[in-house]
């Protein structure tokens, strides 16, 4: 049980969006009973990315030079850019034992507990997965399970340009704020927030 129990921890640094998404589906689909999970930490270059059966209606509103993209995430239309902590969590659930609800559950506690530590007050909103402050949205979820294992995952808010979440509706919500952890105080770049924030999952998946 021990590849079972030890996800391993990667940092890509900065990249473009659809080159992280084909290496997380190839890994996924050649994955067998045996490999490690991993958690990817990365930023993005400027990206929307549209969840699958979501309603482009919800997308840019014009023309801004950020490309959109088609997701094989769950989920609606969101942005990423640098200053963004993106962790990927490439996850067994079967060999786990753990519930795809469960597994939400499990990542949006993971940031509200490190934003708790931030002393920001964070929670949850009924229906809308992801992570909210004062009813802004700080961090989104999107995943995706193919044959019991889990891929994407959460990106949260850290020290970035939020302009461009303005064009469009977060998550399919129109009127939604967005924040960011630099605004509560959070110190601390993209990067070392992701791989603290990342830390924690480990943690909370070797306990699970």
């Amino acid at each position: 049980m021990e590849a079972a129990l030890a996800p391993r921890l990667k940092s890509l640094g900065l990249a473009e969006y659809t080159a992280v998404a084909a290496r997380m589906r190839e890994f996924t689909l050649q994955r067998d009973a045996d490999t490690p999970d991993e958690l990817w930490v990365v930023e993005h270059l400027p990206v929307y990315t549209l969840g699958q059966g979501a309603d482009p209606a919800f997308g840019p509103k014009q023309a801004s030079g950020i490309p959109l993209v088609q997701s094989e995430r769950g989920g609606e239309v969101t942005y990423h850019g640098p200053g963004q902590a993106v962790v990927y969590t490439l996850v067994d659930l079967t060999r786990r034992g753990i519930k795809v609800k469960a597994f939400v559950h499990l990542l949006e506690q993971c940031v509200i507990n490190f934003l708790v530590r931030h002393e920001v007050q964070a929670e949850r909103k009924p229906g809308a997965p992801g992570v909210y402050v004062g009813g802004a949205k700080i961090a989104s979820l999107g995943i995706r399970v193919t044959r019991g294992r889990a891929w994407h995952g959460l990106a949260l808010n850290v020290d970035m340009d939020l302009s461009p979440f303005q064009a469009i509706d977060p998550c399919g919500y129109p009127g939604l704020s967005v924040v960011q952890a630099r605004d509560f105080g959070v110190t601390g770049t993209a990067k070392e927030v992701g791989i603290r924030l990342a830390r924690l999952i480990a943690q909370r998946l070797e306990h699970a």
